[in-house]
């Protein structure tokens, strides 16, 4: 399985963090619109994020919840027809949560950068270090710190929940639970 070092932290608003971002980019920004929706799953995590009526993928990953930096594995699987199976899945396991997102995505190095306004949420910072195969964790985690200083991140600021997690967390939120039992 491919491996990243991710960190996420909550900002004031991705219009604050672009300057600093945008300065220190290889690549980008590219502007993409996500609607992640994840299933009950044991051994992991597994969502479906769909671009597109056409354009999606199902990723399971595994990572501990922790407010700093942490060693994500994950497989990506591409689907040209999201919906059908975000239905298939819905009905075999259950869906645990969706997230709608405005990401921009940067690149500096080998980083992932990512300004995300998550609707219901509010505006954060995630950051994935890919790491090579035989790489340490160590590597990463080093590269993640570096970058959070550069863009004036504080510890306070990270969070160790993931997006959907965050959400069910809000006051009133009703988590849809539909499972073929």
């Amino acid at each position: 399985m491919a491996r990243n070092i991710e960190i996420k932290a909550r900002i004031d608003s991705v219009e604050s963090l672009w300057p600093l971002v945008i300065n220190i980019a290889d690549e980008g920004p590219i502007e993409i619109i996500q609607d992640d929706t994840f299933f009950a799953c044991p051994n992991g995590r597994l969502k479906l994020r769909a671009f597109s009526d056409h354009d999606g993928q199902l990723i399971f990953y595994q990572r501990p919840d922790s407010a700093g930096p942490k060693q994500s594995f994950y497989v990506i699987s591409p689907t040209a027809s999201p919906d059908t199976l975000r239905q298939s899945l819905t009905l075999a396991y259950g869906e645990s949560g969706r997230v709608q997102k405005h990401r921009t995505l940067f690149m500096v190095g080998r980083t992932r950068v990512h300004l995300d306004r998550i609707e219901g949420l509010g505006d954060f910072l995630e950051l994935e270090v890919v790491l090579g195969e035989c790489e340490s964790s160590e590597t990463g985690v080093s590269i993640a710190h570096e970058l959070l200083e550069k863009l004036g991140i504080n510890h306070h600021q990270l969070i160790e929940e993931s997006y959907v997690e965050l959400l069910a967390r809000l006051p009133g939120k009703v988590i849809r639970q539909t499972a073929n039992r």
